[in-house]
């Protein structure tokens, strides 16, 4: 059987990285069915409209009208080994592997460019497929979040991938990080700062993580954040070739001059004696980071430096990147920042373009529920004037692990200690209204969190329209 013959299987398809792959893999000829719990927009819309066979809820019998898969993908870090169709495939003596290895068995390359860090890896990836896309490169490439006026992923005969390595677990039954699957022969790495407290119990676990990436065999150059404290740190022994970026003296590509406005932001490059004008689409004085990051990179494959310099001009941007929601009199954006650190930065940017009041919701990740962070809040919310804490998702908890995550009311009083304003509203439709009736022309209203705030977004925008 040819290889793009077979017939794959991924349990928890409608994931944003579960359904990029699954949608690149079906259109390079491979035969993808699925499962989830649900159907979940608006992946489960772009699964139908690509053409993938996939069903709510777990059906081991559906395979008998289906037909019995080669591979079985246990779909995201939290697909348990318990799951029917899994139990079903273990049975039947089918292979299963998680979907971190799944993204290297199919998408990754000879040359394999993985970026990652704790911050900036789905744009950067994002951006640095675009830019060898523009440059007729034609990688094969994944992405975790959905960008805007591309595909998430994309399967091409080239020997050349660009993927988002990502630090979280590959499965609950395999807690090796995803990106020690991804084989990269170069590395992308933008910022390493503490996350995932519930993975990454100190910040040495972290910090370790990184560290057994860049001993990879397979991997030869890396293009680290200069201005990045910890990246220096991991990287001060390495033996492989490493090359800088950032605002420092010492960069090999240095960004310097930043303007910004509602349009995006303008500066200079500064690489290899020359001064490169770049403008962005992109909101926040950190993308020149990530840009430059991504410029970098790009010139190790030696593509001009005009054609890079174009294909950042005409980069879109990403879904839930300080993505406009609703741009009127009263905006309202939604971002994935779902940390405290990533919170405050997100909120910087918005203070430099907003000329009213910034009202924001947040929901974080588990691990920024963890009581050993709650610290990192202190004065994190200071650019907003109003900060809401919904009713929060319920936590995945295994079997005999010890809760040390808090509930909404404690987070809310953890972001009390340095913040006047804030609240803590469990119903969702009092939620919309209060933001909806106090918002004025020229304010903003913020989403901020990797979860989907179950409609509130929708319900605002319709109230303000």
């Amino acid at each position: 059987m040819k290889e793009n013959n077979k017939h794959i299987h991924i349990v928890g398809i409608c994931g944003v990285g579960t359904g990029a792959l699954a949608i690149a893999l079906h259109q390079a000829g491979y035969k993808v069915t699925g499962s989830d719990k649900g159907f979940f927009p608006p992946v489960s819309d772009e699964l139908k409209d690509a053409g993938v066979n996939f069903h709510a809820g777990w059906h081991p019998e559906n395979f008998e009208t289906l037909g019995i898969p080669e591979i079985f993908v246990a779909g995201g870090g939290g697909t348990a080994s318990t799951n029917p169709e899994l139990i079903w495939a273990k049975e039947k003596n089918i292979p299963i592997i998680t979907f971190a290895e799944a993204v290297g068995k199919f998408i990754t390359k000879k040359n394999s460019i993985v970026c990652t860090g704790t911050w900036g890896k789905s744009t950067s990836t994002a951006l640095l497929s675009h830019i060898f896309e523009y440059a007729k490169m034609d990688p094969s490439y994944f992405i975790g979040a959905v960008p805007l006026g591309m595909k998430a992923g994309k399967l091409t005969s080239t020997n050349i991938s660009i993927v988002e390595g990502d630090e979280y677990q590959a499965a609950i039954f395999d807690k090796r990080a995803k990106f020690l699957f991804h084989n990269p022969s170069h590395l992308l790495l933008t910022a390493v700062s503490w996350d995932h407290a519930d993975l990454y119990p100190t910040i040495e676990d972290y910090l370790n993580a990184f560290r057994k990436l860049i001993t990879l065999p397979t991997l030869t150059t890396i293009a680290a954040c200069a201005d990045n404290e910890n990246v220096k740190n991991i990287l001060k022994e390495t033996q492989k070739n490493v090359v800088w970026y950032g605002s420092s003296e010492k960069a090999d590509a240095r960004y310097e001059k930043i303007d910004m406005d509602q349009d995006g932001i303008t500066f200079d490059i500064s690489f290899k004696g020359e001064t490169y004008k770049i403008k962005s689409h992109l909101l926040g004085t950190y993308n020149a980071e990530n840009i430059t990051g991504c410029f970098l990179m790009a010139a190790q494959f030696n593509i001009p430096i005009e054609k890079i310099i174009e294909g950042i001009a005409s980069f879109k941007g990403m879904r839930r990147r300080i993505e406009k929601r609703l741009d009127g009199d009263i905006k309202v954006i939604s971002d994935i920042a779902h940390s405290p650190a990533k919170v405050q930065v997100v909120l910087e940017t918005l203070r430099k373009v907003t000329k009213g009041k910034i009202l924001a919701v947040f929901e974080p990740n588990i691990g920024a529920r963890e009581k050993s962070t709650l610290h990192y809040y202190d004065n994190a919310f200071k650019d907003a004037d109003m900060v809401v804490i919904p009713k929060l998702s319920s936590l995945k908890i295994e079997e005999g692990k010890e809760v040390t995550a808090v509930d909404g009311q404690g987070l809310y009083e953890a972001i009390s200690k340095t913040h006047i304003n804030a609240k803590y509203i469990e119903d969702d439709l009092q939620l919309v209204t209060l933001l909806s009736t106090t918002a004025k022309k020229g304010d903003a209203i913020v989403f901020l969190g990797s979860h989907g705030f179950r409609g509130m977004i929708e319900e605002i925008i319709k109230k303000l329209s």
